[in-house]
Parts: structure tokens; sequence; C-alpha cells
């Protein structure tokens, strides 16, 4: 699935992920392959990308999720 991490000053990261780890305000949580549509608020916390060779690591400091038809969008 395609993953894009934007902030209002630059993209953080474009790319593929097979599973991508979220700080939700209530908690962390997975988003994998075919998720169904959300949108959610984000903590303060470690956004993990694993496209199933390497995983990256970003932190942020809240922002919101959407994830849509494979495409996840964190405005951070």
């Amino acid at each position: 699935m395609k993953v894009d991490i934007l902030t209002p000053d630059t993209t953080l990261y474009s790319g593929e992920a097979k599973i991508v780890t979220l700080p939700g305000v209530k908690g962390s949580f997975q988003i994998m392959n075919n998720h169904a549509p959300l949108i959610s608020a984000l903590s303060n916390g470690k956004v993990v990308v694993d496209n199933g060779s390497e995983k990256k690591e970003f932190a942020v400091t809240g922002g919101i999720v959407e994830v849509l038809k494979n495409k996840i969008v964190i405005l951070a």
C-alpha cells in the first residue's frame, strides 16, 4: 500500500509499506493492506513504516491519519 507522511514544510516519507504502526490517541494501532477506511487523530510517538525488508521510524507530535483504498496519508 502507498504511504505519504507529510508536514507543513516537507514530505518525510513517500513509498510502499506492508504494515504501518501509528501512535493513536487511545493507544497504538497498525494498518495493513486492504484496511477499512479510517480517519484518526494521532498523539506524540513514533510512526513505524515496515515495507517487508526494512523498518523506518518517524517521530510525530500529533496529527491525523487517513486510510482509503490502500493509501495512507499522515498529516503530522
